[in-house]
């Protein structure tokens, strides 16, 4: 009998637990049927059964609103690379690849980042997310994990407040972290989330694999409508400029994205045509697209690449990520 009731003792919590979670009100999607909705609910409450019911509607809010957030981009066939530019290209209307020339006659879009070799690439669809990761979705995720609130020690300084805003782009400081990120975003989603591919984010950033130089609404910079104005140094609230026609904000002028390849020089030279991952091995990662302290018609455009550190010093504004779903059938 005593067995019995102390069965039921440390049963009846978890009991309790799991009707709490089915009785609360679950997010409506755009995209999920309540079924998957209350799955993701039911994987968040068992993964995170310590943490307070408030935070736990708080993610699971958040893994919905990410999930209805994601772009699908159909899969399809592009010459992946610098594809070049009129030598006196007019950046505010540039018009349709290759502005009236031949090929052969426009000069490198960028110059010294390992970008000039054209390469066929073949891609699988897949879902890109159209915003950038929210300051506050990455805080929600480091108190997930235990990890304490980065620059804590700043964030109520009244002078420094804009740099915190909830809705600013993530400042990662590492690389890793923006891939855990995802992989936590999958992990409760039950979809395979990661960071896209170097290929997956210029396939977007050009609506899927066209010549286009920037990845604005209309492939051109207007400033103050579709990019941040170059006098504008501080970094900026997620979507504060119109989409590009795929539906996709921010793929430059205000944060870049670290992409999940490792990086060599030449690897355009040696990508295998279906799906590439980027190398093996490597000691630096790639960033796509520019920040906010870059001249947009330098930088601001879709076929630049650059390496950087995979671990940096701090959790710098400009440096934020996406997230991509690696399947190629509609959720």
């Amino acid at each position: 009998m005593h067995c019995c009731k102390l069965i039921l003792t440390l049963f009846f919590p978890l009991l309790a637990v799991g009707c709490q979670a089915q009785s609360q009100p679950l997010p409506k999607s755009e995209k999920l049927s309540p079924e998957k909705v209350a799955a993701i609910a039911e994987r968040i409450d068992a993964r995170y059964p310590k943490l307070s019911d408030d935070l736990r509607r708080q993610m699971l809010s958040t893994v919905v609103r990410s999930l209805d957030e994601m772009v699908f981009i159909e899969g399809g066939e592009f010459e992946m690379g610098d594809f070049g530019a009129p030598c006196d290209f007019d950046q505010t209307n540039m018009g349709t690849w290759p502005y009236g020339y031949e090929p052969d006659e426009l000069c490198p879009i960028t110059g010294k980042f390992d970008d000039d070799y054209l390469h066929q690439v073949r891609l699988s669809s897949y879902y890109l997310s159209s915003y950038q990761v929210s300051h506050g979705d990455f805080d929600l995720f480091r108190t997930s994990q235990g990890l304490t609130l980065f620059d804590a020690e700043y964030r109520d300084r009244e002078d420094l407040k804009d740099m915190f805003r909830k809705d600013n782009p993530a400042p990662a400081k590492t690389w890793q972290e923006s891939k855990n990120y995802c992989l936590w975003l999958g992990d409760l989603s039950g979809y395979p989330v990661d960071l896209p591919t170097e290929a997956q984010w210029e396939f977007a950033a050009r609506n899927r694999g066209q010549y286009v130089q920037y990845p604005t609404d209309t492939g051109s910079l207007d400033y103050g409508r579709n990019i941040p104005r170059d006098e504008q140094t501080d970094v900026l609230p997620l979507g504060q400029f119109a989409p590009s026609p795929l539906g996709l904000y921010d793929m430059a002028g205000n944060a870049t994205d670290w992409v999940n390849d490792w990086y060599a020089p030449d690897y355009y030279r040696y990508s295998p045509a279906e799906n590439p991952q980027g190398p093996e091995t490597g000691v630096k990662k790639i960033r796509r697209g520019s920040n906010i302290s870059e001249l947009n018609w330098q930088s601001a455009n879709t076929v630049r690449r650059w390496a950087d550190e995979p671990v940096q010093n701090g959790h710098f504004l400009g440096n934020s990520f996406r997230c991509a779903i690696q399947v190629d059938q509609p959720l």
